[in-house]
């Protein structure tokens, strides 16, 4: 596979490093967000290290099969980032794209006009398929390889090795020659503007900032009784649930929702939406609320807007959700909203202790939605 040195598309410019470019160069790897997911950088980032890098990491990366590109801005020449291939797998046709940015070019979409770039060039000369491995919570990244048209294609356990000499999972985002250009198409997309609301609640996506109130909330003995198995989570699983929000909503796996109060902007519960059948078109609703906010109607309208956009944006065919048979005032948001009860599922559930747990389903069709 021979790859030219410089190419132009896409409105940015792949060319070889140049010993002009240090400063940039130590800009773009010196940044935390850099140091954060690009595991292999020295720390700290240094002249001496770019220096390295221009003159012999850059070059060694094209003899070993892969490249190094410097990604600069076609008006003025001035390095913006990197973008690469690596970890060649000829058998396979298959080679790995990494890219880092400089914190200035970040969100002009540059990442993803240099990985378009250097993806298309790459088939072009014959790669059959390309793979890029994000960290689970590097969701710009991760949105970068969505727009390239790389598609979600599973999780790498223990792939990745960390700054401790400990490791870490990645996931895996996949384009083969012949796919479209992207992006790539998504389960679930982002909400129209960022939040779903009525003017009365508002739903938002789950962040890393929300770890407290969820535990708060989840950890509810009311709360953890009416899930399955009944057993409350520690104060670290919630914090790696939220920071992992972004990527479960990229992925396609699940879009974890914040309710909260419009007029007072304060918090009110959470809910949630996952793919029980994607062939099918069919997902599952949950939610819980803190209990000033509850007898209010705060939970029914929620669950109103998360149909509605599961309906629409979404493209979801059926919605069902689970419950507890004795959780009456869940079922009666269900019933307000157009749910229709469908079965009893005997000992569907883990309890406690080896216990089974009965699972009341309720379901909704774009047509019975109020």
């Amino acid at each position: 596979m021979k790859l030219r040195p410089v190419v132009e598309a896409h409105g940015v410019r792949l060319r070889p490093f140049r010993a002009q470019d240090s400063a940039n160069v130590v800009d773009g790897c010196a940044d935390p967000l850099s140091q954060r997911f690009v595991s292999n950088l020295p720390t700290p980032y240094t002249e001496t290290d770019a220096r390295w890098w221009i003159d012999v990491g850059a070059p060694a990366a094209w003899t070993g099969g892969g490249t190094a590109y410097a990604v600069a801005d076609p008006a003025t020449d001035r390095l913006l980032g990197a973008v690469g291939l690596n970890n060649p797998v000829p058998a396979r046709g298959q080679l790995e794209i990494g890219y880092w940015m400089r914190p200035a070019a970040r969100g002009r979409g540059l990442a993803t006009a240099a990985t378009r770039a250097l993806s298309e060039h790459a088939f072009a000369a014959g790669a059959a398929r390309l793979e890029l491995l994000t960290e689970p919570e590097n969701g710009p990244s991760q949105r970068v390889a969505l727009a390239a048209g790389f598609r979600y294609e599973g999780l790498r356990r223990s792939a990745g090795a960390s700054r401790d000499a400990g490791r870490h999972d990645l996931l895996a985002w996949v384009r083969v020659a012949g796919d479209p250009p992207g992006p790539a198409a998504r389960l679930l997309p982002d909400l129209p503007g960022g939040v779903l609301t009525d003017e009365v609640v508002a739903l938002r996506p789950l962040a890393p900032d929300d770890a407290a109130l969820m535990y708060r909330l989840h950890s509810r003995p009311e709360v953890v009784a009416n899930q399955a198995p009944p057993v409350p989570p520690t104060h670290e699983a919630m914090e790696r649930r939220c920071r992992l929000a972004q990527s479960g909503w990229l992925t396609g796996e699940i879009a974890r929702l914040m309710i909260t109060d419009v007029a007072s902007g304060e918090p009110a519960g959470s809910c949630g939406l996952s793919y029980t059948d994607v062939a099918a078109g069919e997902a599952s609703v949950g939610y819980a609320l803190l209990p000033d906010w509850r007898g209010r109607g705060y939970a029914t309208r929620a669950v109103r807007l998360l149909a509605g956009w599961a309906f629409g944006s979404a493209g979801i065919a059926r919605l069902s959700a689970g419950t507890v048979p004795d959780n009456t005032a869940s079922h009666r948001v269900l019933e307000r909203v157009g749910f229709r009860r469908e079965s009893v599922q005997r000992g569907r559930l883990p309890g406690l202790a080896g216990a089974r747990l009965d699972d009341l389903t309720f379901a909704l069709l774009p047509a019975d939605l109020r």
